[in-house]
């Protein structure tokens, strides 16, 4: 590695997109990763004719970084979307699955006729929903998500509404999570019009387009793709010094120097990097919390499958959960990736409090996603294959405070000219958010 260059640590998603976009600017850079594949918690596989994600299964469309980086890379006629048409998800509610009425817009209502006609909550919760309508604007601080959704809607909204669809994304706790940083958007209504249900009911509007999409091929095209145009070391980052105004980096027992260094894996790998550079940056970010998920995806006949069909899916609240969190009909989503013969699921376990599910053996948790299958839709039938992936520590968690501590990490970060911060530990964590994370840092290098 030649003085001088740019060293990326982190072969994930973010540390790619600041790879691809280093190469197209001509900067000679290094990327570290230390497993023996590439793309973080993006995997692809096949089985038979079944395209099996065993990580995220696609992006949301709202946030355009990913199509951006999509088009640039010659992949915008692979892209697919979401079968929104058919996209019904059901919540599990005293047993029994329920319909999550149309026009939510994550637990808001937007089409009060719908809600009004459901049995997810009691009469209570909608009146109160209604009365939330008056609300006038007012600032708070940072509080948990938790108390922000009891305090405009109650708490069954937050047990059967907010806490499944937010444990979905973030596999977080709702106790725990920052509202401020988690629902940015939420936050900002109510500081300047109170009420989030009158906003949302008066800005509603028909989407254009799939509210998600994907790769035909699946997302593990665009990693291939991204990893064509990097120059790839395989190895692990051991340390990073500081010395001047550049860094050296150990990384398999060999120094190299660096006058970039893109850490673009999880805070708590940067943290244990940083120890000797900057003490109170690594101490800041090791208190960035992280969450470990595990998925068991399953392929049945579908001949055989004797199971209720749910739409695109369903999700689990935690007063109502055993050990399954949501499942999701691939099929059904994405029609491309499961032939007409066969169904496929997707099993999700783990998130706050529920890591050590981890440590169960494949055959553990398919006998457990059987068995929960097999309570919630009536699923007997056994599965022709199955596959468990496994994720540690992926999923960073924005907890109370999140925000206050963001601009302490930034500003220390900006201190150590040439130090850049990348991935889902900061300010989102889906695939556009660390897309614009990578190529943000490419830009401020190639600007220097």
């Amino acid at each position: 590695m030649a003085r001088g260059q740019v060293i990326i640590i982190g072969g994930g998603i973010s540390g790619l997109s600041a790879a691809f976009d280093l190469a197209k600017a001509g900067v000679p850079h290094t990327l570290i990763e230390k497993q023996p594949r590439l793309g973080g918690v993006i995997e692809t596989r096949r089985w038979d004719d079944c395209l099996l994600e065993c990580g995220p299964d696609s992006f949301i469309s709202a946030k355009p970084e990913a199509m951006s980086l999509i088009r640039e890379l010659g992949l915008a006629g692979e892209v697919i979307g979401s079968k929104d048409d058919e996209r019904v998800t059901y919540i599990q509610h005293h047993g029994k699955l329920v319909r999550l009425p149309e026009g939510t817009t994550m637990f808001v209502p937007t089409r009060p006729s719908s809600m009004l006609a459901s049995p997810l909550v009691s009469w209570g919760t909608k009146v109160r929903m209604g009365l939330e309508l008056l609300r006038g604007p007012k600032t708070y601080p940072d509080r948990s998500v938790s108390e922000f959704v009891t305090d405009h809607f109650g708490r069954e909204t937050l047990d059967y509404l907010a806490e499944p669809l937010l444990s979905g994304v973030y596999g977080g706790d709702p106790d725990q999570l920052s509202a401020g940083s988690v629902l940015p958007r939420f936050v900002e209504i109510e500081r300047k019009n109170g009420s989030l249900g009158r906003t949302l009911i008066r800005t509603h509007a028909t989407r254009n387009g799939p509210l998600f999409r994907a790769l035909k091929g699946g997302l593990g095209c665009l990693i291939e793709r991204l990893a064509a145009k990097a120059n790839v070391v395989h190895g692990a980052a051991e340390a990073i010094e500081r010395r001047g105004d550049s860094f050296r980096v150990r990384v398999n027992g060999d120094w190299s120097d660096a006058d970039h260094v893109v850490l673009a894996c999880p805070a708590w790998a940067a943290a244990e990097l940083l120890a000797g550079v900057d003490g109170r940056l690594a101490v800041l970010l090791g208190m960035i919390p992280y969450t470990s998920s595990a998925i068991a995806q399953m392929v049945f006949r579908a001949s055989e499958f004797d199971g209720q069909r749910a739409g695109t899916g369903f999700l689990i609240p935690r007063v109502e959960r055993r050990r399954l969190m949501a499942c999701t009909f691939v099929g059904t989503k994405f029609p491309h990736r499961v032939p007409a013969d066969k169904i496929t699921l997707r099993c999700f376990f783990g998130g706050a409090g529920n890591e050590a599910v981890l440590d169960e053996s494949d055959e553990e948790l398919i006998a457990v996603a059987r068995e929960e299958l097999r309570a919630i839709i009536g699923l007997t039938a056994a599965p022709i294959f199955a596959n468990i992936s496994r994720w540690p520590r992926s999923m960073a968690q924005y907890i109370v405070g999140h925000g206050a501590r963001l601009q302490e990490i930034e500003s220390r970060a900006l201190a150590l000219p040439g130090l850049h911060l990348a991935g889902n530990a900061f300010r989102g964590i889906g695939i556009p958010d660390c897309i614009r994370t990578g190529r943000e840092a490419a830009d401020r290098i190639i600007a220097s």
